[in-house]
Parts: C-alpha cells; sequence; structure tokens
C-alpha cells in the first residue's frame, strides 16, 4: 500500500499531516540525513581554516560550492545515501562515501580523506540531532506557542475589568476578575520560556570517546578542545559539552524536553479551564454554519478544539517524559539505546504542534457571555462574607467569623437582601454599616 495521508499509521503524518509538515524538513529521514550532510561540510571547511597543513592552500572560492550541497539537498539526494546504506550498513559512513562522490565531482578529491577527518559517527548525530531540534523549535514550535501566548494575552487584557465568581474546589469563592485568571496562563507561559532561554543546545564532539585520540595522534600540537569548541559554537550555534563519553549525556536535551512538558501542562491546565467555563456558559463559541457538533443532536457546539489540544498535548507529555528519563542513561561509553529514541523527538513535538493549533482555533472562537457571568455572581451573594468578616475583625467585633458562619453555612439561598438584614442588626457604627453594604460580588474582586 502506497503511503499517503490516508494510508499513514501515525496520525501526524496522515490526519493532522497538514499541521505538521513544517517540521518534515527536520525531523523526517530527509532531514536527518540533509544535518548530517551539512555537518560534514562545516567541519571540512572549520579544517580549512584552522587550517591544517595539508588543506592550507585549499581554493576557499569553493566553499559556495560545497555548502550548496546542503542547501540544493534534494530527496534524490538522500535515496542515494540510503543506497549506498545498503552496501554499509551504516548511516553515517553513507553520507561520507556520498560526500566523497561529490568532492570528486567538484574536482577536490584529492581532499577528500579529510571528510570525516577523526571522527565517530556520534560527532555527527550528536551535532546534528540538537542541530536540528534547535532550528525546528525555533523556526516552527515557539512561533506557533507564541501566537497562543499573544492570543491568551490579548484576552487577559480585554478582560481585565470582569469581575467573575471564583470556583475553588468547584464550590463559589471570592469574586476575582476573568482577565487576571487569563492572564496567569500569559505569566506561566512567559515564565517557562525564559527558562528556556537559559538552556543550551548541546553537542558532542570530541573523537571516538570523547578524548581526541585519532585528532591528537594525527596532530599532537593542534588545541583541538578548542577547535571543537569553536567549530560547534561558530559554524553550528552550539554549546559543546565537555567531558562526554563517545555520546553527549544529554542533561540539557533532558531539561528541555522537561520544559517543553511543563509549558505542556501550563496549557493543559488552560484547556481544561476554558471548556469548563464553556460549560458553564460563561463563554459561547462562535457557530460556523456548515459544520456539525452532533451527528445526532443538532444543537450541539461542542468545545472540541480544547478537547483535541488536551488529548495532543497528553500523548506529548508521555513522550517528553520517556526522552527526558531515558536519554541521559547509557551503558558504559555507550550503548545503541539512544539512536532509535533520538529518531523520535519530533514526533512529540508534532503533538504539541497540533495541540497549539487547536488551541489557537478554539480560543479564537471564543465569545464572552457576561450575562452569564453577572448571573454567576448575583447568585452567591455569601461569597461577600469573607469581606464582612475582616472588616468585623478589624473593628473588634466579637467572634466574627463564627457570625458569618452561622449566616452562609446552611442549606438556604443567601441574597443581597439576606446580606443587608445581617449588617442592620451589627452593633456596629451607621459608618460601618454602609462600609459593609457598599460590598457586593461585582466589586470584591481584589487589586
Amino acid at each position: 500500500m502506497k503511503l499517503t495521508t490516508l494510508t499513514a499509521i501515525s496520525p501526524i503524518d496522515g490526519r493532522y499531516r497538514n499541521k505538521t509538515q513544517n517540521l518534515a524538513e527536520f525531523f523526517s529521514e530527509w532531514g536527518l540525513i540533509r544535518y548530517r550532510v551539512h555537518i560534514e561540510v562545516e567541519y571540512f571547511i572549520a579544517l580549512c581554516e584552522l587550517p591544517l597543513p595539508q588543506l592550507k592552500d585549499f581554493d576557499k572560492s569553493l566553499f559556495p560550492k560545497m555548502r550548496s550541497l546542503v542547501s540544493d539537498f534534494s530527496e534524490k539526494d538522500a535515496l542515494v545515501i540510503k543506497e549506498i546504506e545498503k552496501t554499509t550498513n551504516h548511516d553515517v559512513k553513507a553520507v561520507e562515501y556520498f560526500l566523497k562522490q561529490k568532492f570528486d565531482d567538484l574536482g577536490i578529491g584529492g581532499q577528500k580523506e579529510f571528510i570525516h577527518f577523526g571522527l565517530t559517527s556520534q560527532d555527527i548525530n550528536n551535532t546534528a540531532t540538537p542541530l536540528l531540534l534547535k532550528e525546528a523549535t525555533e523556526k516552527v514550535y515557539l512561533p506557533l506557542l507564541g501566537e497562543v501566548k499573544e492570543i491568551v494575552s490579548k484576552y487577559s487584557n480585554e478582560w481585565k475589568g470582569v469581575p467573575m465568581l471564583a470556583k475553588t474546589h468547584g464550590q463559589p469563592a471570592s469574586p476575582t476578575r476573568l482577565g487576571k485568571e487569563i492572564h496567569v496562563f500569559a505569566t506561566r507561559i512567559e515564565e517557562q520560556l525564559n527558562l528556556y532561554n537559559t538552556i543550551p543546545f548541546a553537542a558532542k564532539f570530541g573523537g571516538a570517546t570523547g578524548n581526541f585520540n585519532a585528532h591528537h595522534v594525527a596532530y599532537p600540537n593542534i588545541n583541538w578542545k578548542e577547535f571543537g569548541d569553536n567549530f560547534c559554537e561558530k559554524y553550528l550555534g552550539l554549546k559543546r559539552s565537555e567531558p562526554t563519553t563517545q555520546i553527549e549525556h544529554y542533561d540539557h536535551l533532558a531539561a528541555l524536553f522537561d520544559n517543553f512538558k511543563r509549558i505542556n501542562t501550563i496549557l493543559l491546565d488552560l484547556s481544561k479551564d476554558v471548556w469548563q467555563y464553556i460549560s458553564m456558559n460563561y463563554f459561547k463559541q462562535k457557530i460556523s454554519k456548515n459544520e456539525v457538533g452532533s451527528s445526532a443532536m443538532p444543537h450541539k457546539v461542542n468545545p472540541i478544539d480544547f478537547e483535541n489540544a488536551e488529548g495532543n498535548l497528553g500523548i506529548a507529555n508521555a513522550l517528553l517524559e520517556h526522552l527526558a528519563a531515558k536519554l541521559p542513561i547509557s551503558r558504559l561509553q555507550r550503548d545503541l539505546t539512544d539512536s532509535t529514541v533520538l529518531r523520535n523527538i519530533g514526533v512529540p513535538l508534532a503533538h504539541g504542534v497540533i495541540a497549539f493549533e487547536s488551541l489557537k482555533k478554539g480560543l479564537n472562537k471564543l465569545e464572552l457571555n457576561q450575562g452569564a457571568i453577572k448571573s454567576d455572581l448575583n447568585e452567591n451573594w455569601a461569597v461577600v462574607a469573607e469581606a464582612i468578616q475582616t472588616i468585623l475583625r478589624r473593628e473588634a467585633y466579637p467572634s466574627p467569623y463564627e457570625a458569618l458562619k452561622a449566616l452562609t453555612r446552611k442549606n438556604e439561598k443567601i441574597t443581597q437582601n439576606t446580606i443587608s438584614e445581617f449588617i442592620d442588626q451589627l452593633d456596629v457604627s451607621d459608618t460601618i454599616k454602609n462600609e459593609l453594604k457598599d460590598i457586593t460580588p461585582f466589586n470584591y474582586t481584589g487589586i
């Protein structure tokens, strides 16, 4: 069966392909191969610019042509490498052989043995993977998250003056403001993005077991650690980990995935709250004429965007949890378990992207129903009890908490009139009584 969006096993490449396709250039097999080619080309150029004695006379005007092997890298090129891999049974070695042929085509075959000079495959994989993750995050993931955050921030500002009944433990509680409650989420996201900015994208680059053994034995007078640091930072925009085993220790990658997981958890919390507000009729949803809410109940407009986001964020977090827990652990100087796991790092990001798109759509469909919010406040005058007993405490009134508890903790509806009558019988001055009567569920919203 031919692979299409209808036959793909995973929905991220099937049903949701239109939402995740921008990630393909980074996390697909083609994307990984292209980034490997990129690392090999930049490494060769860095050796020329070091320069190594055998490369000091290399024609630097050829650098653009060499870099075009990356910028013009095609699906056909990737298929050539995959064909070579059938013989080598080694994916990185296949890239090396591909580039050697390309160097022959460019007329620089005499220097082709400096492709992959002194390196192990993990010097390529553990630079290609953090680089593709960094660029996917910066170009696709974070901009989309930023759009969600912008909508949340916009609503927090628009609704900053809207009083709303709070619900703690699902029960009526001291009033708050809708905009402030939405602002909580915007701030939480912002703080996690600040933490994200402290996490480096780290690379392992140091030869077979991380000690530059082959480099040092060939050129003992070159400071290879300094070269490695410079190569990772200047050529790739990565931080080189030091020391390492044969592979990157992935501690920073684990921190990044934990950070993504926390962001997703915040968005899960937001999705659940908005879903609840919709069920409470605080929000209505803009209706699309041709959409169907239920196959049986024509009246329904379901909060499906928030449910979709919730489901995809949950899947993303399950995978991020495994990645963060597994990757930093490897037997001795390395085992191969990281390799197959790393091939899946795009999957949780793809589910995150699907969730972000759903949240954007759902949030943009919200319409504030102030009538329902006001009605809920008016139905819950008991919530001003906190304010009244606090002022009575200030005035040294005897047992004010107990007095308000006796008034409100019974199965009778507390109304504005109930509160007013209670205040009238208090043994306090008229000034205090007037102060107490000025308190309503609509203005008792704090600062």
